[in-house]
This record gives C-alpha cells, sequence and structure tokens, in this order.
C-alpha cells in the first residue's frame, strides 16, 4: 500500500513544534505529582501536601520563571521544610526546564551529605525521577556531586563555597545557595559573587538564597533579606478576620514562664486570643492569608520571605515558649555543644529564623566606672557569688599584664584584680628586651609563679586560689612555653584568639607551622588551645550592659580598679570593613588606645571554657558552693601579705571625696533617664 504525505503540512506541523512555547513551569504542581516522602524521613509521609505548608507555594511560584525575579531569598527557623523546597526547585528545573544547576554548602562535606541524604533519597522514592536519571551509581554522570539526566540535557553540580575552584569554568543558569549565612570568603574571594557570576549570561536566571540566620550585621542571609521585598505571611484573626504576622514580639509579651503550654498571640486588632489551635485554619490561603511585601517596588528583580516556626506544623508553640524560658531563666551560657553557640543566639536563629542583632558600640566606659564605683565590695575582693575563679595573663613585649575573674551561675562574672609584671625597678632608662620584664626574665617569671600561689579572699572571709589560669601564647610562644612547662596543665594553660565568628570556643591545638610552612606538632600543642575571641568579645559587651543583678549574664564591677582598666575592657569597637570588594565586620582597636584588659577577659573566659564552667549545671554549682562553705576563714600565708593589690596609676592620685559623690550620682541620674 502506498502512503501519501502533505509535505505543507508536514512543514507547518514541524514549524508549529518548534515554535510553540513550553508549558508553564509549575513546581507546586510537579511536586504534587512527583514528591513523594516515606515514613522513615518525614513525620508527614506521602505526597507532597500543600495544606501543611501554604505558605511555600509563593516561594514556589516567585521561583518560576513566569516571575520575572531574577534573586529569591528565604530567611527561615531550622527545619520548617526549607531543604525539601530547594530540592523541589533543583529537580523540578531538571525535569521541566533542563539546564545546569549549581546547588552550592558551605564545604564540600556538607554537599556530600546533602546529596546522600537529602537529594538521592528523595530521587529514589519516586519512580518518575528515577528514570530521569541514569542506574548505576558508578556512572560518570551520577556521581555524588553531579548528576547528569540520561538525555543529557540537563545536570545537577553539587559544589561547596569554601572552593573558588568549584565556582569557576561553568555557566549556570539556576542556583541554590543553601546554609548561604555559613558562607566564608574563600581563597578567590566572596563565594556569593563568584556563584552569582556563573549567571550572568542569562538573562532569566534564578537564584535561590537559604538559610537560618546566625549574627548581625554581618549575616549573609540577613542581607539578602533586606536587600529585597521583605515579604512576611499574614494571616486573618479567628476573631475578627484582621490580617497580621505572627510577630515574635506578640508572642513573647504573653509567655507565661510556669506555663509554657498556654502560649499565644495577642490579635492586634481586636485583641482576642489567638491560641496554636487556630493556626491551621489562619495559615491557609482559602482564608486570605497572604504575603505582604514591605517594598513591593522591588518584587520584580528581588523577592525575599521570612518565615518561622510558629507557622509550621512541625512545631508547637508550647516548645517555643520552654525554648525561651530556658534563655530567661539562663539555665545555661550554651545550649548546644555542636555550635557552641549561646542559648539565645540558638534560639533567635533556629526558633526564630531571625539573627542575634548585637550592638556594634561599646558601653560607655565611664559608666561601667560609675557603676562600679557604687558597689561596697573593692578590688581584690572575691565576691561571694563567684564559687570559680581564673586568671587571664596576656604577655607584651616589656610586660605581663593579669586579670583576675570570678565566675557563677546563670553565666555570672566579675572581674576581680588586675596588675602588671615587668622588670623595670632600678632600670630607669633601659628599654632593651633584656632589661624590660619580657617573659624571658627570671624575676617576671618568678612573680608569675608567685601569683599563681597567691590567694584572695572572698566576701565569707575564705581566702581562695586561682582554679585554672590562661596566659596568652600567640607571642613569643617558646618563651612562654617554657615558663608554663614548669606548671601542671591543670594550674596552666596557653591560650590564642582567633578572629572566625563560626569556630568553637575553645580548641584544642593539634599542629603548628613550623620555619619551612610545614604542620608539625609540638610538645606545647597538648596544653595548647585556640578560642573564638569574637564571640568572647560580644558576649562580654552583652553582658555589660545589664544593670540588673539578676540578670543573667550580669558582670559585677568592683570599686577601685581605675579609669584605665575600664577604657581597656572596651577598647575595640566592630565595625564594617571591605574585604575583596564585599562588606565584612571586624573588631577593631581604635589608634591610641590599648586592649590587654580586654584580652585578659577573654583568656580568663577561655579558662572557664577548658574547665567546662559554661556547662555546669545545678549539680556542678552546689558541690562547689558545699565545699567552699567547709573551708574555715583563715589567715593568709606571709607571701599573701606581701601581695597586696596595687592600685593602677590613675587611682592612687585618687580624688575629692566631694566630686566622688557627685560623679556617682550623676551616674544614677543617667541611668534613670535611660
Amino acid at each position: 500500500m502506498t502512503l501519501l504525505y502533505n509535505a505543507d503540512r508536514m512543514l507547518a506541523e514541524c514549524l508549529c513544534e518548534v515554535t510553540t512555547p513550553p508549558p508553564p513551569v509549575d513546581y507546586l504542581a510537579w511536586a504534587k505529582e512527583h514528591i513523594e516522602f516515606s515514613p522513615g524521613t518525614s513525620d508527614f509521609p506521602g505526597k507532597y501536601n500543600e495544606k501543611l505548608f501554604p505558605f511555600f507555594t509563593e516561594i514556589l511560584h516567585a521561583l518560576s520563571p513566569e516571575d520575572p525575579c531574577r534573586f529569591v531569598t528565604l530567611a527561615k527557623s531550622a527545619q520548617v521544610g526549607g531543604t525539601v523546597l530547594a530540592n523541589i526547585f533543583a529537580l523540578g528545573t531538571i525535569d521541566l526546564d533542563p539546564c545546569l544547576f549549581l546547588y552550592v554548602h558551605p564545604t564540600d562535606e556538607m554537599g556530600d551529605r546533602w546529596s546522600k541524604q537529602k537529594l538521592t533519597p528523595m530521587i529514589r522514592e519516586s519512580e518518575h525521577l528515577r528514570s530521569l536519571f541514569p542506574d548505576k551509581s558508578r556512572d560518570a554522570a551520577n556521581s555524588v556531586r553531579y548528576k547528569e539526566r540520561k538525555d543529557g540535557r540537563g545536570a545537577i553540580q553539587v559544589a561547596g563555597a569554601n572552593s573558588a575552584a568549584n565556582l569557576s569554568q561553568m555557566s549556570c543558569k539556576c542556583q541554590v545557595h543553601d546554609d548561604v549565612a555559613k558562607w566564608e570568603d574563600n581563597a578567590g574571594g566572596d563565594p556569593e559573587s563568584q556563584a552569582e557570576s556563573r549567571a550572568k549570561t542569562y538573562r532569566n536566571a534564578k537564584i535561590f538564597k537559604i538559610s537560618t540566620p546566625l549574627i548581625s550585621p554581618g549575616c549573609r542571609i540577613s542581607r539578602a533579606y533586606d536587600a529585597g521585598s521583605q515579604e512576611t505571611y499574614r494571616v486573618p484573626c479567628p476573631h475578627c478576620g484582621g490580617f497580621q504576622a505572627l510577630d515574635w514580639e506578640n508572642m513573647r509579651d504573653h509567655i507565661d514562664l510556669d506555663h509554657p503550654e498556654r502560649a499565644h498571640f495577642r490579635c492586634v486588632h481586636c485583641g482576642e486570643k489567638i491560641e496554636e489551635r487556630h493556626r491551621a485554619w489562619m495559615v491557609d490561603p482559602a482564608n486570605g492569608a497572604h504575603w505582604f511585601a514591605k517594598h513591593p517596588e522591588r518584587k520584580g528583580y528581588h523577592r525575599s520571605f521570612h518565615i518561622w516556626m510558629a507557622y509550621s506544623p512541625l512545631e508547637r508553640w508550647e516548645t517555643i515558649a520552654r525554648e525561651w524560658a530556658k534563655v530567661q531563666r539562663g539555665a545555661a551560657e550554651d545550649a548546644s555543644a555542636a555550635d557552641r553557640r549561646s542559648i539565645e543566639q540558638t534560639f533567635y536563629n533556629d526558633s526564630l529564623g531571625l539573627p542575634l542583632v548585637l550592638d556594634q558600640a561599646a558601653v560607655d566606659w565611664e559608666l561601667l566606672r560609675d557603676r562600679a564605683e557604687e558597689n561596697t565590695r573593692q578590688r581584690g575582693v572575691v565576691p561571694a557569688r563567684a564559687l570559680a575563679l581564673t586568671l587571664g595573663i596576656d604577655v607584651q613585649e616589656t610586660w605581663v599584664e593579669w586579670t583576675l575573674w570570678g565566675w557563677g551561675p546563670f553565666a555570672y562574672s566579675a572581674p576581680i584584680d588586675h596588675g602588671r609584671i615587668d622588670d623595670r625597678a632600678g632600670r630607669e632608662g633601659l628599654s632593651s628586651r633584656e632589661h624590660s620584664g619580657h617573659i624571658s626574665e627570671p624575676e617576671v617569671r618568678a612573680a608569675l609563679s608567685a601569683l599563681l600561689r597567691r590567694k584572695w579572699r572572698d566576701e565569707n572571709g575564705v581566702w581562695r586560689e586561682i582554679d585554672l589560669a590562661a596566659i596568652d601564647g600567640n607571642y613569643s610562644t617558646d618563651d612562654v612555653w617554657q615558663w608554663a612547662r614548669e606548671h601542671p596543665r591543670s594550674r596552666v594553660i596557653m591560650v590564642r584568639g582567633g578572629s572566625d565568628p563560626f569556630a568553637p570556643a575553645i580548641k584544642q591545638v593539634s599542629t603548628e607551622t613550623n620555619a619551612k610552612g610545614r604542620q608539625k606538632r609540638k610538645a606545647y600543642t597538648s596544653r595548647f588551645f585556640n578560642f573564638n575571641a569574637s564571640e568572647f568579645k560580644m558576649r562580654l559587651y552583652r553582658h555589660l550592659a545589664k544593670e540588673d543583678p539578676d540578670q543573667p549574664g550580669y558582670v559585677d564591677l568592683p570599686a577601685g580598679l581605675g579609669d584605665e582598666f575600664f577604657q581597656q575592657l572596651v577598647s575595640e569597637v566592630r565595625e564594617p570593613v571591605q574585604s575583596r570588594g564585599r562588606l565584612t565586620w571586624r573588631w577593631v582597636l581604635p589608634h591610641g588606645k590599648r586592649n590587654e584588659v580586654l584580652d585578659n577577659a577573654n583568656q580568663a573566659r577561655a579558662a572557664a571554657y577548658r574547665l567546662g564552667i559554661p556547662l555546669w549545671g545545678d549539680d556542678e554549682w552546689d558541690a562547689r558552693r558545699d565545699a567552699l562553705a567547709r573551708i574555715a576563714p583563715s589567715e593568709p600565708d606571709l607571701e599573701d601579705l606581701i601581695m597586696k593589690p596595687q592600685a593602677p596609676a590613675d587611682v592612687s592620685r585618687g580624688e575629692p571625696e566631694q566630686d566622688r559623690a557627685e560623679r556617682i550620682a550623676r551616674a544614677r541620674r543617667n541611668r534613670r533617664g535611660r
């Protein structure tokens, strides 16, 4: 049989096929059809359910090519389903709008973990997705960091922001910047700029930034959110129908710390109580819930969203209230051993999806001095609340400076005494290292050793000794080690401050770089520790601002330390600095100021961390209190009497009693005014 074809018709059909626009990319419809969760990976197994997370619908629409914006940012609480949203964007793009898709994590290791624990299971649980990718894991097109479609039309490239090489030599129209708040500059500079440059050749590129915030200023996801439309999810009141966002301050003001199960909001319109049982109804778009943009004019280029646990079915309001109760009661200074963040920051980041905002200005040193002068406790006396003592020692070229700090329950701390050791007595005019109080001088070492043996009397009349001393090991390390090794590691450790805000609070040094640039283990590394100086300073400044002695973190300042002490204690400020074309935040010491007292405070805190003091619970504090109660007040040794506290120069000059009284009265008026 002969088949006849109409050539004109065939041409028209071919032209129609190639010129017909593709169907709209609908990530929501695609997720409902192809995304399925198994009982072992989700609390809500089965197909993707829009009703559980209705606030994600608009974000999925924003990620579609139909929305003109180039950037989509989501600042969120931990564990609210954000990773699922990013996975839908990645896999949906490979299926509906194939391209080379770049998925960037903070590090290569985190990218590998995501690929194995999130991406691969999601592909395996969907028959449709399995059909898109090669079956064999050993296939070069189906590795941990690179998953290519069988037909070669698209692929997912997994990369780590810690490597500039991972973010070069490719063009990627669509990207996910996951956990972007944890990204750090790599050898090539700013990883965000490097990744974004991979999409410059595409007019319709789509870049999705998603993360839980950390510390602001300087938080990448918070900066991205502020640059966008700043959209919040508004819900109707179940009583009057008035629309409002579920703001944390609204819930906070209605939390009973003794009954967290009663946590609720109050309608900003009618004042009626909004309870957790109303949540499912309120967040439903069918009842009017919607995203509201603070800056709608930015939606055409950058849409930014914020969502937190109060909206999510994955968390109860009672749990949020209980976490807040921990913050308020100061049950611990650090609740998470994994990231070493304070319980306050952990709550703000993980529960509220908000950065912990830090005041960049230091507390006025004069206010601190005036507050100290009102204290009945004098310098050199250990407060009764200080149940543990640590000594911070800072090594300079011509002297050694030290400060004794006390620690108590609920993050209480107190500077107790301060002094300087040098060897210039009787050697006026001699300024060389050999005769200027360097740590290598026998006289300086002997004085330091005597300081370790010294005792301070507390308010109960008990003579107390130092629990642990931490000496600066960053300068003249070998000389410091020669002195430190004379004492047991239970009495002396060496410490060094670092500037990485994401580093652990304290971590033992494993190796050191030698003169040839090679890593080698030194004898002193067994008692040498790096500490997070940036975090320590932020915590100290935050606590110094507290004036209520019953507040967790209160710093109890004694009288008699002098002006210079307080000037140095708050000498550094956290300021914006341009680094490789990007704005970062660093601690800066203004010209002409000194910071040895601040360094001493950090070193003493590092010693406290080494002892585990920030993690002590009621049992440890009770045991320490009982042990001190069993020590009867006694007279000090002759050496203790000889080494009496010496006031700094500005204190020894003194001031008229009338001027001092007026200054104290003025400080009180200032505080009342604030």
